[in-house]
């Protein structure tokens, strides 16, 4: 007589510490993205009906509520602006600039960037939110 073990090998595959690798990798692409973001300079725009986003990397220029002025996330005088723009402008070959005002600054700030546009033929786009 002639006895049969039942002993099949069955694959397995351990998932134990896949949920583990997926957090960490969640964690890790949550975190990136938002230091990716250009736009760190937190500021309330004023709001428009409707917007358009840009899909390309232009210059930006932030005005913060107490007359700080940054040039992509580099904080610049007023006086130093002029230059600054006129850097980044043959930096990047590009002559648009957003330009991100509070909503509620004075409108002879943006008068006061807008004449460094104007002296150095830049092409000026104001942010806005929905």
């Amino acid at each position: 007589m002639a006895i049969k073990r039942n002993r099949r090998f069955h694959p397995e595959i351990p998932t134990a510490s896949l949920s583990d690798i997926m957090f960490f990798l969640f964690l890790f692409f949550l975190i990136i993205s938002t230091l990716a973001n250009p736009n760190v300079i937190k500021l309330t725009l004023p709001k428009a009906k409707s917007n358009e986003t840009t899909n390309k990397d232009h210059i930006t220029l932030s005005v913060t509520e107490d007359q700080r002025y940054f040039v992509d996330k580099t904080e610049v005088s007023f006086s130093e602006l002029e230059n600054k723009l006129l850097e980044q402008t043959t930096l990047k070959g590009d002559k648009v600039v957003v330009v991100r005002l509070p909503a509620d600054n004075k409108v002879q700030d943006l008068v006061d960037v807008m004449q460094i546009g104007v002296k150095l033929k830049l092409n000026f786009v104001i942010a806005t939110a929905k």
